[in-house]
């Protein structure tokens, strides 16, 4: 089994971190450079960067917080949230962040997937994909993606998005059920699983790890490469040494 990396997410607002649940009903949770110092002294494998509310505000990344992160991280980031072109990837990439994330911008002009994976390398492209669960009621998708944080419904399969970001060049997939993001009672396994089951390239699990056991269920029954989670990490709840103990006694592999 490939080794599973444990992610804290933060999710940026106004220069400061934020957790909600849903997508919606923000509050704050730290700073980001102290937390992700703080996160490198706990032997966080990732840390994923998300300036939730730059697309729905129609602009850049603020490149301010990301250049004082980049000053103090010891371990290997993401950063994702506005991204529109592969002009705002280079500048983030030369500000030193190790992989950029993009989302809305993918599902709106998929070939810029394709130029970013050429121009700067698999291995720096996460396409994050937000799903929801539909009823079988309607004529939308069981599993459709979402963008805009969430907002707008784009009548696309997740599983089939999945697989094309995959033919266009992507390195990895960080997949966000917006219907579990901050409820802490579990991941969607279902849709994890589908779309691990579809794609080679890793998957990121993504929205409602609440305890130890739901780390678990992502790899082994979602299929996941690596889970993320945010509140529980930030106030507290579970630290990041207690998972990868509690997984490899599950006999999961983990860098401890």
């Amino acid at each position: 089994m490939n080794v599973v990396r444990i992610i804290p997410c933060l999710d940026v607002k106004d220069g400061r971190v934020v957790k909600g649940i849903n997508f919606v009903n923000l509050r704050d949770a730290r700073d980001p450079v102290e937390a992700s110092e703080a996160y490198c002294r706990e032997g966080a494998d990732e840390l994923v960067f998300l300036d939730i509310t730059a697309t729905v505000e129609c602009r850049g990344t603020r490149l301010e917080w990301v250049k004082k992160v980049a000053e103090k991280v010891t371990i290997p980031f993401a950063v994702g949230g506005g991204i529109r072109n592969t002009e705002d990837m280079k500048a983030l990439l030369d500000l030193g962040v190790n992989k950029v994330s993009v989302n809305t911008a993918a599902v709106r002009n998929p070939e810029l997937v394709m130029e970013a994976s050429r121009k700067f390398g698999k291995e720096n492209l996460v396409v994050a994909i937000d799903g929801r669960k539909n009823s079988h009621e309607t004529s939308l998708p069981r599993l459709e993606v979402v963008v805009k944080s969430g907002s707008e419904s784009t009548g696309v399969d997740v599983v089939d998005w999945a697989r094309r970001v995959e033919e266009l060049g992507a390195g990895e997939i960080l997949l966000t059920s917006k219907d579990a993001d901050g409820t802490k009672e579990g991941y969607d396994l279902e849709m994890t699983r589908a779309v691990a089951e579809a794609v080679s390239i890793p998957i990121i699990a993504s929205g409602g790890a609440g305890k130890l056991e739901h780390f678990y269920e992502a790899v082994t029954i979602g299929k996941a490469t690596a889970v993320l989670a945010a509140s529980i990490f930030h106030f507290g709840e579970i630290s990041i040494r207690g998972a990868k103990k509690y997984l490899k006694e599950q006999g999961i592999s983990v860098n401890i």
